[in-house]
């Protein structure tokens, strides 16, 4: 089989989540587990950082790397989905696992895959580790997929672990409540390895502390440790100050992900360089040249992303409640003359709550990635009609970005969201 070849047999005999949702999901590492074994362990020979959460960890994952990058260690990354090509999910150095590399693991594990019939995440993540084995990175960033505690990444045995948040997204594979979904994710804190929790919520410090003491794990809470004084946005850039709440000594730091948002994912970055930095050598031009490259250095897209301007066009994969409501923030910061939004959304999200949070003063694109999991655009056009939300039904995400632009006038503002995989369907060419 040659590269597409290997990439169809893949989307066609494995299970994948984002295709088919939840009957994708296998809720043990019994299979990666096995996979490893067959390939003599590698998850034993990558040096890791586990990062999980609902919201920001892909970029706080892309943060690290960066980092890790700047400072001269080959850097492996890990993250999922991918937007446009399978091979953006396995890193190094911001460069994409090669083809040849795919085509041979598929084609070495076939056999033995067959036989024990892995989901299409569990087989990448038994790829990735090999991968990473075989070429020796000093580091690799390991983004969950869902969850922590069954997640497939949690074979590994890493440096550092890393939940950035809690918020309700995956309920029916991680539970009703945000103790349930909490419980899953701190299943990731490993024994004697620290843990940075991002973000303090009252009702669930409980479940991070009595898992690290369980685990005679250090743990800290990244608002204990610094508080947000104010951020600026200029030239594409967001510039954060902070109070280090132990001396009292304000810092600030750039980046280049210019997302309100990122305060809260850089300020649990700069806590885990704090830590890792004991055991790294990581300096102070280090951390700052990293995190004002991270999309250059890692490739990293869609965390509101400006892809035009006049009208300003901004690309965004928020696609839960928590997400939807930091889409929400930026767009409030913003000064515009009309609100346009392309939106599509899989059918297992919490619907009903994403569309009540949305503005009814804006047009509306309604839309749909084309996999399965996808609601019709039609019915999300019939459901948004009930929380009085207006606008047409559009084929593609191209085709309802084109028809805003065309429309909008220079001063307007236009966000697409909803979904990560719409946002992977879009294309700049012919749109812009």
């Amino acid at each position: 089989m040659d590269y597409e070849q290997t990439l169809q047999y893949l989307y066609d005999s494995l299970p994948m989540f984002s295709r088919t949702g939840a009957a994708a999901y296998k809720k043990d590492i019994t299979n990666t587990t096995l996979l490893c074994d067959f390939l003599n362990q590698p998850q034993q020979h990558v040096k890791c950082i586990h990062v999980a959460g609902t919201n920001g960890k892909g970029s706080t994952s892309h943060m690290l790397a960066a980092v890790f990058q700047q400072a001269g260690y080959k850097t492996g990354l890990y993250t999922s989905p991918h937007l446009k090509d399978f091979r953006e999910r396995i890193r190094i150095n911001g460069e994409m696992i090669s083809k040849e590399f795919v085509v041979e693991f598929v084609r070495d594990i076939k056999d033995y895959s067959e036989e024990i019939k892995p989901s299409f995440f569990e087989l990448t993540v038994a790829m990735m580790l090999q991968y990473f084995k075989e070429q020796a990175v000093d580091i690799a960033i390991v983004e969950t997929g869902l969850g922590g505690r069954l997640d497939s990444t949690n074979i590994i045995d890493p440096e550092l672990s890393i939940i950035t948040n809690i918020s309700y997204d995956h309920t029916n594979i991680l539970g009703n409540t945000l103790q349930e979904i909490a419980f899953e994710k701190a299943g990731i804190i490993k024994p004697g390895k620290p843990v940075v929790v991002g973000e303090i919520q009252e009702s669930l410090i409980q479940i991070f502390t009595d898992n690290a003491k369980k685990n005679h794990a250090l743990i800290y809470f990244a608002e204990d440790e610094y508080q947000v004084v104010k951020s600026v946005s200029s030239n594409n850039l967001l510039i954060i100050t902070y109070r280090n709440n132990r001396s009292g000594r304000e810092v600030f730091y750039t980046t280049d992900l210019d997302g309100i948002y990122q305060q809260k994912n850089l300020r649990t970055v700069i806590v885990a360089l704090n830590i890792l930095t004991q055991q790294f050598k990581i300096d102070d031009h280090d951390i700052v040249n990293g995190l004002s490259n991270v999309t250059a250095f890692t490739g990293l897209h869609g965390r509101w992303e400006k892809i035009a301007d006049n009208p300003l066009t901004v690309l965004d994969v928020g696609h839960n409640e928590a997400g939807i409501k930091a889409v929400l923030q930026q767009i409030h910061s913003l000064s515009y003359s009309n609100l346009h939004i392309v939106i599509g959304v899989v059918k297992d999200k919490d619907i009903t709550t994403i569309l009540s949070l949305l503005p009814a003063d804006a047009t509306y694109y309604f839309t749909r990635a084309h996999i399965p999991r996808a609601l019709p655009s039609e019915e999300l056009q019939s459901r948004a009609k009930e929380c009085n939300l207006n606008g047409g039904v559009y084929s593609s995400v191209n085709e309802a970005i084109y028809q805003a632009r065309s429309v909008a006038k220079p001063t307007d503002l236009i966000v697409v969201c909803g979904s990560v995989y719409l946002i992977g369907e879009v294309e700049m060419t012919g749109i812009l």
